[in-house]
């Protein structure tokens, strides 16, 4: 099987000059505020994480979200989203066409992780809340997340070092965990208990102070480079 280290630019937490989003790190990470104390928000990041979708729009209440379009593994950064219950849409951003809807639902001040996930014959909406605290002094804070739907339990490993995350089925992720930061590593994904590589990502540089989500995507049986298998990274917030 081909290996592929694909890389994408990591979306950080950035003021949004519409929702007013901010995000400060002092003893723990501040959530979202708006200066419409009627409308609680939440923050939201979606990612496009189902194989062989086409590029896909996401709405909320019938409220486009975010940028026009995401094609498979991109992803937006955290925006506001109103608080309570939410119908999400899923459309075909070149026809419209519904690929799925579910009702989700949001607290105020808190941050979430939307994804796509599965094969386009069963699609399927994952959610994480992401617990977003300040890394310790000299540390970045990491967290793995498998989203390959037909892949086996995987390890997430430092080549040569430790195994960080051990035996994530699909959909099974880890908490956000200290590492140490201010130097380049190799990542690798791992058939859990075992050697074999299944994708990698070779010397990512994790910088002091950030939050950053691994994740592996794509499938096992991927025939294409569109679709096989693939670890990124997610900046999910910065000093």
């Amino acid at each position: 099987m081909n290996i592929n280290t694909k890389k994408t630019s990591g979306l950080s937490l950035y003021l949004n000059t519409v929702a007013l989003l901010f995000l400060l790190f002092s003893s723990c990470v501040k959530a979202p505020v708006s200066t419409n104390t009627s409308t609680p928000e939440a923050a939201v990041n979606f990612i496009q994480a189902s194989p062989d979708e086409p590029a896909v729009n996401l709405s909320f209440n019938n409220t486009k979200f975010g940028v026009t379009y995401l094609n498979y593994g991109q992803s937006t950064s955290y925006l506001a989203v109103n608080t309570g219950v939410n119908i999400a849409s899923f459309n075909n951003a070149s026809n419209s066409a519904v690929i799925l809807t579910d009702t989700l639902n949001f607290n105020a001040n808190a941050f979430y992780s939307v994804f796509l996930v599965n094969k386009p014959q069963h699609p399927g909406v994952f959610l994480l809340t992401d617990t977003l605290k300040q890394p310790a002094t000299g540390a970045a804070n990491i967290r793995f997340i498998n989203l390959s739907p037909d892949a086996p339990a995987v390890d997430l490993v430092i080549k040569g070092g430790p195994v960080l995350v051990p035996n994530r089925p699909y959909e099974a992720f880890s908490s956000f965990a200290p590492l140490t930061a201010g130097q380049a590593y190799t990542f690798e994904v791992h058939t859990a208990g075992t050697s074999t590589v299944l994708a990698s990502i070779t010397n990512y540089n994790v910088q002091l102070g950030y939050t950053y989500t691994f994740w592996l995507y794509g499938l096992a049986a991927g025939t294409s480079a569109a679709d096989q298998l693939s670890l990124d990274v997610i900046i999910n917030a910065v000093p």
